[in-house]
């Protein structure tokens, strides 16, 4: 084995002590008693995110460590793979022991969360000193980015022959009919071409992981995290299409009666049916337990709707909207709400809602585009008998609880997208731009933003991956998941601005396709949990039956 892989092994075990010590400090501070308690949970929330980051760091390394292994195994172990693996590994331990960006103005460092002692302890661990002195060093950033430049990139083979064939399809696809087009498609604000949808469902992308049995290709999130990081390394709109579908599939799937599932899964699955999900309200964002949008059950068995949801992606498009509503008015919070499966007209530009009790409103955007969001309003609108999902009222949040998990693993695959997408833009600049009679990559400062663009990839694909892979074994996952997502986002961000400024002042211009993919990466940290959402899910499942130690 390789003395780097084995010392990164070694750099977990450290890490995860310190991560233990900080769960301790802070489960002190917020769980006196031994329970964490809400209000000091809110008021202490930084360390409770510190924590959370802390530990997602710890994760990610834990992640790249195994990556290394496998690769190793296999002998697929180069020295590209090495550097990534040093550079990495060094940046993560560096950011633990000193500074830790939670946001571009938010650093934590270990003094503020009373845990300097430990963090001097991992600093004079064996394994990390070597990282920390060797890993992450301007000698190993250049010979990264001059490979890097040559073609050469770090592993990213599954040793699973039918993954490895589904990166490559997509791939190809994405580079013959997404990439050439996104940035025109974009900068005219269009929906992304139906025949550019029917020919992603024909590969199958709306019914990645449906059952055989209802038309899907059954093949778990895995294959749906290749699937949505390799259509969004063209763009993220080509990547998201299939968010919705992921999203209605798995309630159905999961929460449907034989009948809807039977009726709703083949069409979804085939791309027939294009689903919306239908939660966020003006007011609520993710305060989920507040909804106030009605669903009223008729005499004759079906429903009507009246409220107001926004931020709906791809809404005039749909065929089919996912709606929590509160069917029970006299139950508060989330015990009252129920998911209605909701067919409507597909509409188009000169009549986007044509149904009646339904309207929308545009809502223009920077980035994300290809699908447009809306603001609608329900008036009335109605719901056929068999659109309660389940058959089952007051089980909506419970249903959508249990799509998380998917979602946020497929949001982090869509960043990694993202990212490799600004990585691969920053580096052909850099090898084609010249100034002072050489290209910018001779520049030092340049080619290290090129060598950290793709480690941090790696470092954010693995976890990824590895979250992906506990959820394919049925492990619950919704803690790794959010750190995915979480660091997937931030990666994604650093990614496109270092990718821009590596650009100049071309960057800034439309023209250019950096502009679109910096206004794609920005909208990763808010949707689906925002960041801070995410740190406090985190936070809270790490301090999950922890018992704080008596004060000193």
């Amino acid at each position: 084995m390789s003395e780097w892989i084995s010392l990164a092994q070694q750099v977990c075990a450290a890490t995860q002590t310190y991560l233990d010590a900080v769960r301790e400090t802070t489960a002190r501070i917020v769980a006196p008693n031994g329970k964490p308690e809400a209000a000091l949970i809110e008021t202490h929330q930084r360390q409770v995110h510190g924590l959370a980051w802390i530990g997602t760091v710890v994760a990610s390394l834990e992640a790249v460590a195994d990556w290394g292994a496998r690769a190793q195994k296999t002998g697929r172990f180069s020295e590209v793979d090495e550097l990534t693996l040093r550079i990495g590994v060094g940046e993560y331990c560096q950011q633990l022991v000193s500074a830790l960006a939670m946001s571009a103005s938010e650093y934590l460092r270990p003094s503020e969360m009373g845990v300097e002692p430990a963090a001097n302890a991992l600093r004079d661990d064996a394994a990390t000193r070597r990282f920390l002195t060797e890993g992450n060093t301007a000698e190993t950033r250049a010979k990264l980015a001059i490979l890097l430049a040559d073609g050469a990139r770090p592993d990213e083979a599954f040793d699973d022959e039918t993954l490895d064939l589904i990166r490559d399809q997509f791939r190809a696809f994405t580079a013959d009919r997404i990439t050439p087009h996104a940035h025109q498609w974009h900068l005219a604000d269009d929906l992304i071409p139906i025949e550019v949808v029917d020919e992603m469902a024909q590969l199958g992308v709306f019914g990645v992981c449906i059952a055989e049995e209802f038309g899907g290709l059954g093949l778990g999130k895995t294959a749906m995290c290749l699937v949505s990081e390799e259509l969004s390394r063209g763009w993220i709109c080509a990547g998201s299409l299939g968010t919705r579908s992921e999203i209605a599939g798995e309630l159905i799937g999961e929460n449907g009666t034989p009948e809807q599932k039977a009726r709703l899964l083949p069409k979804i699955a085939d791309g027939s049916i294009l689903p919306t999900a239908v939660f966020t309200e003006p007011d609520t964002g993710s305060d989920l337990a507040s909804v106030r949008t009605r669903g009223v059950s008729n005499a004759d068995g079906s429903w009507t709707i009246t409220g107001a949801k926004t931020w709906i992606t791809h809404a005039a498009r749909a065929d089919l909207m996912t709606v929590l509503c509160r069917t029970d008015p006299d139950t508060p919070g989330y015990g009252g709400l129920s998911m209605l499966l909701a067919t409507k007209t597909r509409g188009d530009d000169a009549n986007p809602f044509p149904d009646a009790g339904i309207d929308g409103s545009e809502i223009e955007v920077l980035g994300y585009r290809g699908m447009k969001e809306y603001a609608l309003g329900f008036d009335g609108f109605a719901v056929s008998s068999d659109g309660l999902l389940g058959g089952v009222q007051g089980q909506g949040f419970k249903q959508l609880m249990r799509t998380f998990e998917g979602a946020r693993i497929q949001t982090a695959a869509r960043a990694i997208g993202v990212a490799w997408n600004a990585f691969d833009l920053a580096l052909k600049y850099a090898l084609e731009r010249k100034q002072f009679g050489k290209n910018l990559l001779a520049f030092p400062r340049v080619s290290d933003k090129i060598a950290l663009m793709a480690t941090e990839i790696v470092m954010a694909r693995e976890l990824t991956y590895s979250a992906a892979r506990h959820k394919d074994k049925g492990e619950r996952c919704d803690i790794e998941a959010g750190m995915a997502k979480l660091l997937a986002a931030r990666t994604a961000w650093s990614n496109a601005d270092n990718a821009l400024q590596v650009h100049g002042g071309n960057g800034y211009a439309l023209e250019y396709e950096i502009s679109r993919v910096l206004c794609d990466a920005r909208i990763l940290n808010i949707f689906e949990g925002a960041g801070e959402i995410q740190a406090q899910v985190i936070g809270r499942g790490l301090l999950s039956g922890v018992q704080a130690a008596p004060k000193s």
